[in-house]
């Protein structure tokens, strides 16, 4: 179906007049343009704004747990150099274990806020490093709002869109809840990462007048080669890069498919995928992953593909191929190139160069109680969303998603598609996980500006300039009308239009104008009038979009009629007035929801009975649990505690941890919760030789109790029995099996409905040492003596308790920190592991590593995977899982 020309739509009988009066050239753009720019500064002030109450409340202190790894790491990268932070090997970490820092780390948040810092010292500023590590997610959350608005008004073609979409992003909860001052997380410089990235690969697939026949932009090269550096330093801040790589690569694939493929994606996606490749692989965490891992394998084999669908284009324009023998050619050049590609795959496959999906990804597909790795499946932000999530992070933006959504799909550009496929996608990762709903944030604020952009245009702007006799669009650069506010169509009739269907200056956008086309302009015109008829013979859903765009003629001579501009301007008044009052509404719930997260862990506030407020500080004040560690135990004391708070007690602290929020070794952290989990006089046996302290949350809700059913479910998926009863056989897929039986889930840990310990709870040290003094609870002083209890906390308890390990083996701890007793990689290097203490060999090999058995590389047992199915079937609520140990039962338990 031929696509209609701009006066093809029969006008009804009560079509408006032509407009008698036109705008100067460029002035709409012009002023757009300037509102743009001036949204832009309010955008800026009210996104440093509402990420200030931590400072105003607190002052400059660093928030939460990771981020103390984060600072700690920083000051370390400050003080010793580039080469130095890459050749840590931290042994105040993981202990006896030490961890190698400089190859598992993302070190683009350390490498920015120590750039920062070293910049505004030579300025003459003398701000410490910890005060820019408290505003550096300040900084960037304002950065990150800002592109939101530049990627709305690219994808959107609409520079209201764009200004109403940064508007949302800087307060929206979704984007506030990892970016308050003090949250020094990466997620902070990440998101900023991840949307100038985004940006630059819609920027780049802009189309241009000037392009002849499918032929690659300047555009595509310029932003091809600043997307893949900004994807680089994306992969350097977060391990979420996974998803950007993969999203570039799905848009790349679903153009080609839909029969929107030219030159400038490939350029575009070629160079975004070199450069980005080509840095990641330098960042250490990730070193050649992009080329061995399946969570990457889209992005390498859409590269491939658009190779082989360039060369065909290339011999196109050279020969002038119809579109047959396009299809033809491809199809020629594709046949041996995927027979190449699966001998080159079944070669490669069993020397196990390729990884399987990680736990967190296969996550994202499975319930997230169901992964089989009951380390992932302990994380609380790892659970599915929900409405009322969507509702708490979105508020007044969750019912303008889906109107935004739905005006996007009136307007399929190079650009537009991505934002649908982008908020497409989100939406379905943020349904499994959500800890994900801060990649809604930027599509979801998008969405929303694109529906009040479309409000604010059509039905104001537009509706307004015709009711005053002025036409509402101009003319671009190639002389065809810009498109109406919300649909894409040239459907209205103009008088002496110069050049009817010359390309768009770029995914809609706008440009200066121009009120004559030149004889350059209009050989560009025809020639780009014959490729886009040629694309369009080879485009399957090019019957669709002509009819889309007839039915859009016909609804726009509705609304350009007299009756039809008065009712847009009735419409306009009243969605003006409910988005002031809903605004208000949304300004203040984020404001709200902002106050709340910027609450440190660390520090809270309460009320005593007389309602005088105190701040609550136990883990920073003087004399106060950290900084007691700090200043009351020696300089090579050894904490152990669960890993939540293994980066305070070394960052706050400064003091060895056992574990901390890293995880990067399962079976270590299953020994930690196999030990806790344990009866206190076995637990002692082990604690001795690895800890001079032991540190427990105990103040209710969600304290060590609350989380303890996990710690034992860690820890039997860690550690093997011995006992021959025991029907799952030693190589089961778990490390310390016999610690619950047959029961994968450890379903005998924990408390009955009426509140009461099992018995396995009730003999377990970590119940004795948080309910010490409690309910006839007692610790065996001859094993842990309490030595510490904050004057703070919830319910009656104390909310950090600390214990003397007694009896410590000096002869295991002097052994660990022995330097000859680490294992290098090779002689002299600086990669050298810990070990365990001799004292612990017979309890560390009754352990085995856990098995993740959707990897490919791992082979599988009976015992494994009869394991496995009964920890799956049990976490799915089958017989005998879970009865006594719910969270919500250990949490009231616990109060």
């Amino acid at each position: 179906m031929a696509k209609p020309k701009g006066g093809s739509a029969a006008a009804p009988t009560h079509a408006a007049p032509p407009p008698t009066k036109r705008l100067p050239a460029g002035a709409k753009a012009t002023a757009g343009l300037c509102v743009f720019i001036a949204a832009m500064g309010v955008v800026a002030q009210q996104a440093y704004d509402i990420r200030m109450y931590a400072i105003r409340d607190y002052g400059y202190v660093i928030h939460e747990f990771d981020p103390w790894f984060n600072y700690r790491a920083t000051e370390y990268l400050a003080a010793n150099g580039w080469h130095a932070f890459f050749h840590w090997f931290d042994y105040m970490s993981w202990y006896p274990l030490g961890r190698p820092v400089g190859t598992t780390i993302y070190p683009g948040m350390q490498i920015t806020a120590v750039a920062i810092w070293r910049a505004l010292g030579k300025l003459g500023s003398a701000i410490s490093l910890n005060d820019v590590c408290c505003l550096v997610p300040a900084w960037f959350g304002v950065s990150a709002s800002i592109l939101v608005g530049l990627f709305a008004a690219e994808c959107s073609g609409r520079k209201s869109a764009g200004a109403f979409a940064a508007l949302i992003m800087a307060i929206v909860p979704a984007h506030i809840m990892r970016s308050v001052a003090g949250g020094f997380d990466n997620e902070s410089v990440a998101t900023t990462a991840l949307v100038a990235t985004f940006y630059c690969w819609v920027r780049a697939l802009r189309d241009r007048p000037t392009a002849r026949d499918g032929e690659a932009t300047a555009d595509s090269y310029a932003f091809g080669v600043v997307c893949g550096l900004a994807y680089v330093y994306m992969v350097s801040a977060w391990g979420g890069y996974v998803f950007v790589v993969n999203m570039i690569g799905a848009h790349a694939a679903a153009l080609a498919a839909g029969g929107r493929y030219s030159s400038k994606l490939h350029r575009a996606y070629s160079l975004f995928y070199v450069i980005g490749t080509a840095g990641a692989t330098r960042v250490p965490p990730v070193g050649l992953a992009p080329l061995r891992s399946l969570e990457q394998m889209l992005p390498l084999l859409v590269f491939l593909g658009v190779q082989l669908l360039e060369a065909v284009e290339v011999e196109r324009r050279k020969k002038r191929l119809t579109p047959a023998q396009v299809w033809k050619r491809r199809v020629q050049l594709a046949m041996p190139a995927a027979a190449l590609l699966v001998v080159a795959t079944a070669a490669i496959l069993p020397t196990g160069y390729f990884g399987p999906l990680s736990s967190r990804v296969r996550g994202l597909f499975l319930k997230h109680t169901r992964t089989g790795n009951p380390l992932v499946d302990s994380v609380a932000e790892h659970q599915p969303g929900s409405t009322m999530m969507y509702r708490q992070y979105l508020q007044n933006v969750y019912p303008l998603v889906p109107c935004g959504f739905a005006l996007s799909l009136l307007r399929l550009t190079d650009a537009n598609t991505f934002l649908l496929l982008y908020g497409a996608i989100a939406y379905f990762f943020a349904s499994k996980m959500a800890r994900l709903v801060i990649l809604l944030g930027p599509p979801a604020s998008a969405f929303g500006g694109v529906a009040l952009g479309f409000g604010f245009d059509f039905l104001i702007v537009d509706a307004l300039l015709r009711l005053l006799g002025y036409a509402a669009e101009e003319e671009e650069p190639g002389g065809k009308k810009s498109p109406g506010p919300a649909l894409d169509v040239a459907a209205r009739e103009e008088p002496k239009e110069a050049l009817k269907d010359a390309p768009q200056g770029g995914n809609g956008g706008a440009g200066l104008l121009k009120s004559k086309p030149k004889p350059s302009q209009l050989a560009a015109a025809a020639k780009a009038r014959r490729a886009e008829s040629r694309r369009a013979e080879t485009n399957p859903f090019g019957g669709v979009a002509a009819a889309r765009e007839e039915a859009a003629a016909a609804v726009m001579a509705v609304a350009d009629s007299p009756g039809g501009v008065k009712t847009r301007l009735c419409m306009g008044l009243a969605l003006a007035l409910a988005t002031i009052y809903a605004y208000y509404d949304f300004h203040a719930y984020c404001h709200r929801m902002a106050e709340g997260s910027s609450r440190p862990q660390i520090m809270f506030k309460a009320t005593y009975s007389n309602g005088q407020t105190v701040m609550v500080d136990d883990y920073r004040e003087a004399w106060l649990a950290y900084w007691w560690l700090r200043d009351k135990t020696p300089e090579d004391a050894r904490v152990m505690a669960w890993w939540d708070y293994g980066y305070q007690i070394t960052g706050i602290a400064n003091r060895t941890s056992v574990a901390d929020g890293n995880t990067w070794n399962h079976e270590h952290i299953a020994t930690l919760g196999r030990i806790l989990t344990a009866p206190q006089e076995e637990a002692h046996s082990y604690a001795r030789h690895l800890a001079d302290y032991v540190l427990v949350w105990a103040g209710g809700g969600g304290d060590d109790l609350a989380k303890s059913p996990h710690l034992a479910r860690i820890g039997t998926a860690a550690f093997h029995g011995r006992s021959e009863s025991v029907s799952f056989a030693p190589r089961s897929n778990s490390v310390f099996h016999g610690h619950c039986g047959n029961d994968p889930t450890c379903s005998n840990f924990g408390f009955y409905r009426d509140r009461s310990p099992t018995p396995m709870m009730e003999k377990s040290l970590l119940y004795k040492l948080v309910l010490n003094g409690q309910r006839g609870v007692a610790v065996n002083s001859s094993y842990f003596e309490h030595a510490y209890s904050s004057k703070h906390g919830k319910a009656r308890n104390s909310l950090v308790r600390i214990y003397k390990v007694k009896r410590v083996s000096l002869k295991s701890k002097l052994w660990a920190a022995d330097p000859a007793n680490r294992v290098c990689d090779a002689p002299g290097s600086w990669y050298c592991v810990g070990q365990y203490p001799p004292a612990l060999q017979e309890f560390i090999n009754s352990r085995r590593n856990f098995k993740q058995l959707e990897d490919f590389n791992v082979k599988r047992d009976a015992a494994s995977q009869k394991y496995h199915e009964e920890y799956m079937r049990r976490m799915g609520g089958g017989a005998g899982g879970r009865p006594a140990e719910s969270a919500a039962a250990a949490a009231a338990a616990a109060e």
